[in-house]
């Protein structure tokens, strides 16, 4: 062997990725640095004592046994619904994916206030789970769907092939290989459980979200509020910790870059009825109920409940809040996701795993904001626009980067530096290499934050400048009056203004394999 010293040369360190994703996480950390502050202050023995009050335990139940039984039941609800779609010849295949991802344009809170408006039956515990499962399932559906659609055929096949019969080849192998996609919908949905607050006001269901809101906003106890927020964090990292731990690695292969073919849609036979029926089912359950619970509340005793003038000032300030948001919070999402795409690593993927437990807290993020100017800039900016912009796209801002990173994926680093041999600039090289290629994950992030944004409830009751409605504050503020004619057309314009995006979001992620 040669004596020649043979050099490697090292991928330079992304600085510039770096600082931008640190600017990001320090921006990040403003909510969980406001509870460390708030505990130290109220005191090690006064914090241990809230946080082993008899309610916290009970807080805790309710939490965990609502969140198991509702990512349990979209797990399920998602994941058959996505193989019915992608791998069976169902009537109307190219219809029910716009309708089953309807749900996303329709606020938790206005889902429980259609069914309990109308029935009784939807309160407490049940209520609670129920409207939730409805609301939420489509996270799980869209990331199952999009890896079904993009799986290797070939590994069902050589299953088939060793004597596996279908159902054990459905449960190892197509499963299997969409394992990822199920633990990562999942997590989303606990997370998103975690932060609701509105369809559990609604339902009469107490949980840690309604009762942290209760202790800031109503009593004014912060250190109670930080204390259960703190439990909460925890509650919430753990659910981050453990899909971790189950997700493994990715199980979507090919051996080359042509190597897909087509899945020939299994023929249910007279299971098409009861598959059909299943989609009906539960499109009606999910968005019939709620939209027609709204229309007849609109329309009750002959007069439509229209308010003209509060109705396009609440439209207008919605979308002054919503737009600038989404703009924010996908331009935070770039630098991230451009580090963990072309960066892998395990200091990288915490930064990145850590950001979803934003989704957990938005009466923390509310309150820590409002803490922060009030404390350090005499005040600057409290109760204005821009501080509900940046609570909406820190809140937010997991979807973002989730958006951002499925189309990082596939602008690998190495195009732009062919780019830059050719006498490219590193800013040409981005605009003109990799934006281009990035481009629909921006879109996918900017309309996911703006739906979400649109459909914000508590962050927006505890931050909206004074004076001012969202189509959202509106609407709650109605209904908490019993006023549900006046209440419906606020639900009904959410619904309109939230649906372009959740179609395009569904093309989208159908398009791009997706795991969290």
């Amino acid at each position: 062997m040669s004596a020649a010293t043979v050099r490697v040369r090292r991928a330079p360190r992304p600085w510039l990725l770096l600082a931008g994703a640190a600017a990001v996480a320090g921006v990040l950390a403003l909510p969980p640095v406001f509870l460390v502050i708030e505990s130290s202050s109220a005191g090690f023995a006064s914090i241990w004592d809230l946080v082993w009050r008899p309610l916290t335990a009970h807080l805790l139940g309710h939490t965990v046994e609502l969140t198991a039984l509702v990512t349990l039941g979209c797990g399920i609800v998602g994941t058959a619904t996505a193989w019915v779609l992608e791998r069976t010849d169902v009537p109307l295949r190219r219809l029910w994916p716009a309708l089953v991802v309807m749900p996303l344009a329709i606020p938790d809170f206005v889902v429980a206030f259609g069914w309990s408006s109308l029935t009784n039956w939807v309160s407490g515990f049940r209520g609670a789970a129920f409207v939730m499962t409805l609301a939420l399932y489509p996270l799980v559906y869209l990331p199952v769907a999009a890896s079904l659609r993009s799986a290797d055929a070939g590994q069902e096949e050589i299953a088939r092939s060793l004597g596996l019969g279908p159902l054990q080849t459905f449960v190892r192998i197509t499963l299997g290989q969409a394992r990822r996609a199920i633990l990562g919908g999942c997590l989303l949905v606990a997370l998103v459980l975690f932060a609701e607050f509105g369809a559990f006001e609604l339902v009469g269901f107490q949980t840690f979200s309604t009762e942290i809101y209760i202790e800031f906003n109503v009593s004014f106890n912060v250190p109670a509020a930080a204390a259960l927020s703190f439990v909460l964090m925890l509650v919430a990292a753990g659910a981050v910790v453990l899909e971790a731990a189950g997700g493994g690695p990715a199980r979507i292969s090919r051996t080359g870059t042509l190597s897909q073919r087509l899945i020939a849609p299994h023929r249910l036979g007279w299971w098409r009825v009861p598959a059909f029926l299943w989609l009906v089912a539960l499109a009606g359950l999910a968005v019939g109920v709620p939209v027609s619970s709204a229309i007849h509340w609109l329309t009750r005793g002959g007069q439509l409940s229209i308010g003209g003038a509060s109705l396009l000032n609440a439209l207008w300030h919605t979308l002054l809040y919503s737009t600038p948001a989404a703009a924010l919070a996908t331009l935070m999402a770039l630098p991230v996701a451009l580090l963990v795409a072309r960066h892998p690593g395990r200091l990288y993927a915490i930064l990145e795993r850590s950001t979803y437990l934003a989704l957990a807290m938005p009466s923390m993020i509310g309150f820590a904001l409002a803490y922060f100017t009030g404390r350090y800039v005499n005040g600057f900016a409290y109760q204005s626009a821009w501080l509900l912009v940046v609570a909406y796209a820190i809140l937010f801002f997991p979807f973002a980067l989730v958006a951002v990173r499925a189309s990082a994926t596939r602008a690998p680093a190495e195009l732009e530096e062919i780019a830059r041999s050719l006498g490219a600039s590193p800013f040409a090289a981005f605009r003109r290499v990799t934006l281009p290629l990035i481009a629909p994950g921006l879109a996918a992030g900017f309309s996911l934050v703006f739906l979400s944004a649109v459909t914000e409830l508590t962050t927006t009751l505890i931050l909206i400048p004074t004076g001012r409605q969202t189509l959202s504050t509106q609407f709650w503020a109605y209904q908490q009056n019993l006023a549900y004619g006046q209440a419906a057309p606020f639900a009904l314009l959410m619904i309109g203004v939230a649906a372009l995006p959740s179609l395009f979001l569904a093309r989208f992620f159908l398009r791009n394999p997706l795991t969290v």
